[in-house]
């Protein structure tokens, strides 16, 4: 502190020092420094004195007057930095090359700070000298770090990458939640996901800086490029629209992808992607001009964002449903055509990173005039059947049956099924479709179905086995409760449940994501589910030479835990029940 003021030509420790070694008198030297330090106003010497009646000390006034003195310039600061000529601003750089001198004094660190937070554009100097000095940087508003930031790329990211760590855990802990499943993944809205805390700094850090902004964007690009996380793309998107909350135009509007990503963002709010909007989605993809198709790789990484998959998945299954209603067939639906090429784009988001081929895929045409009809064949099939057997149950329930009413061989769907086995080997796309196919079976309690179509997703698609958002979204429909009586509750059914656990645990090779998103299920529905399944589900996760995680281990002691609950449970029903029935066995006493 002292050897900043004495650069700056004030006298400190070092003057003092001297004035006492040279000195005869070392109280006079001392009243001299006093004077000669002290607010040289005339009229406030006499008031000094009185002060001093008071019991008020010197430091403690000059203090006081210091804060006021430094408040006044702050003012003075804002002032000119509102006028924002070249005059002002050339004042407020000279105070800055003047107040810069003495930034590590603590009390006047505020005007420096004042000043950076103020002048349009830091000299180059005193941003080089904020580089070195670690500490002072740390204290630098966030104002000058960006300009700091876009010239110094490595430094940037050492500041983002921390925040985009956490944003990935924050993520993964929300699909692994055992305690709250319903709390679904899909269930926050587009709004409430921009209010997390790294998406918040993140959007501070870049603030107007278009420079900034494509940078964010370059470590997403990459980091999504080396992991394949797709939570990466879902930050893509979440930046630019927290941006738009945020009015900051000035980059929102330099993003090709804006007006596309807001749009998309409308339907992922409404969780539903309608006609009027799929036709302005069409029209933003069909406006990529010849020469700007790197706009792709960015389209592509919102598209793969598992909230606009998710969204595109169940728009697709409502289509289905109205198509199946109004007997259309599947190609005659532009809608559908649209959402599968999305959905296509989407999925080559990798791929089209990784080779820098900007070029939007060609849809295999068959999806949707093949798998798909075969898909709603074997939905209208099983409807059929139901409504056949519960015909004749009726009719045999009055005794009037004399034969068969209709030949069930009619409503076979073993030709579409294999269709859909043929698509399940060889297309993605249909996978990720039939997937959702699948918990949407699930929502809607469709039993015979899932017991058919449940072992084909885990014999010919291994791979959804280990999807971690598939088996969230299963886990989370599979949670709910079945809602009225006449709604079969699934978990109770030990045909499914094995259907289920042979799904989850295929073999040894079971993987980490799968055990977890199934402990997540037993953990949350063991009193729905029959005991014994339950048990040899168990005794399968704790059987020896099974080399689990912490996180697993941990999951299957809690797990091991809720069953002995249901044990003791179970042994004191029994007890009471016992005694109950050794009460009715004594014989009433004789009348007196």
């Amino acid at each position: 502190m002292a050897k900043s003021l004495e650069k700056m030509g004030i006298a400190g420790r070092v003057f003092l020092q001297e004035a006492l070694t040279n000195t005869t008198d070392p109280l006079g030297a001392i009243e001299d420094f006093q004077r000669d330090n002290s607010i040289l106003l005339p009229s406030l010497r006499p008031a000094l004195p009185l002060l001093d009646l008071h019991g008020l000390k010197r430091l403690d006034f000059n203090r006081s007057v210091f804060e006021e003195l430094r408040e006044k310039l702050e003012e003075k600061i804002a002032q000119l930095a509102k006028s924002g000529d070249a005059e002002a601003n050339g004042k407020l750089e000279a105070i800055l090359e003047k107040s810069f001198e003495l930034m590590n004094i603590p009390s006047l660190r505020p005007i420096t700070m004042c000043l950076f937070k103020h002048l349009p554009e830091v000299p180059e100097k005193q941003l080089k000298a904020l580089i070195k000095d670690k500490e002072m940087y740390k204290l630098s508003p966030i104002e000058v770090k960006r300009q700091i930031w876009q010239n110094n790329q490595a430094l940037f990211g050492d500041e983002v990458l921390p925040l985009l760590n956490q944003y990935i855990k924050d993520k993964d802990d929300i699909i692994f939640n055992v305690e709250a499943p319903l709390n679904n993944f899909f269930t926050l809205s587009p709004k409430q996901r921009r209010q997390e805390a790294a998406v918040k700094q993140l959007t501070n850090m870049i603030g107007k800086n278009v420079r900034l902004y494509d940078m964010v964007l370059q470590f997403l690009r990459t980091l999504f490029m080396k992991t394949k996380n797709v939570h990466y793309c879902s930050l893509r998107a979440e930046i630019l629209m927290a941006l738009h909350d945020l009015e900051i135009t000035d980059v929102c509007s330099v993003d090709p992808c804006y007006k596309f990503t807001w749009c998309l963002d409308a339907c992922i709010r409404e969780k539903y992607i309608d006609v009027k909007r799929a036709r302005e989605l069409q029209g933003f993809l069909d406006s990529v001009r010849r020469g700007h198709e790197q706009v792709l790789g960015d389209l592509s990484m919102i598209l793969f964002d598992p909230f606009a998959v998710n969204t595109m998945l169940w728009s697709i299954m409502k289509v289905l449903q109205d198509l199946t209603v109004h007997e259309t067939l599947p190609r005659d639906s532009a809608e559908l055509v649209l959402l599968i090429r999305m959905l296509a784009l989407g999925e080559s988001a990798w791929e089209i990173i990784n080779k820098q081929v900007f070029k939007e895929p060609r849809i295999d045409l068959d999806i949707v005039t093949r798998f798909v009809p075969a898909l709603l064949a074997v939905g209208v099939c099983n409807n059929i059947s139901t409504v056949v057997k519960k015909t004749e149950d009726f009719i045999k329930s009055k005794g009037d049956v004399k034969e068969e009413i209709t030949d069930q061989s009619e409503y076979n769907d073993s030709a579409p099924t294999q269709l859909l086995i043929t698509f399940l080997q060889q297309e993605p796309l249909s996978c990720q479709i039939f997937m959702w196919y699948i918990i949407y079976l699930v929502k809607h309690r469709r039993k015979s179905m899932l017991l058919k179509y449940l072992p084909l997703l885990a014999k010919h698609h291994k791979e959804g086995a280990n999807d971690a958002i598939f088996l969230h979204a299963l886990v989370g429909q599979l949670s709910l409760h079945s809602g009225p009586a006449a709604v079969e509750d699934l978990l109770t059914d030990d045909d499914f449940c094995q259907t289920l656990f042979k799904f989850l645990i295929p073999g040894r090779q079971t993987k980490e994501v799968a055990q977890k998103h199934l402990l997540r299920l037993l953990l949350n529905t063991y009193r729905r589910i029959p005991q014994a399944k339950l048990r040899n589900v168990l005794s399968k996760l704790e059987a020896k030479g099974k080399k689990h995680s912490e996180a697993v281990t941990e999951l299957v002691a809690k797990l091991s835990v809720k069953v002995s609950e249901l044990d003791s449970e179970a042994a004191e029903k029994q007890t009471d029940h016992k005694e109950d029935v050794d009460l009715l066995g004594v014989p009433t006493p004789a009348p007196i």
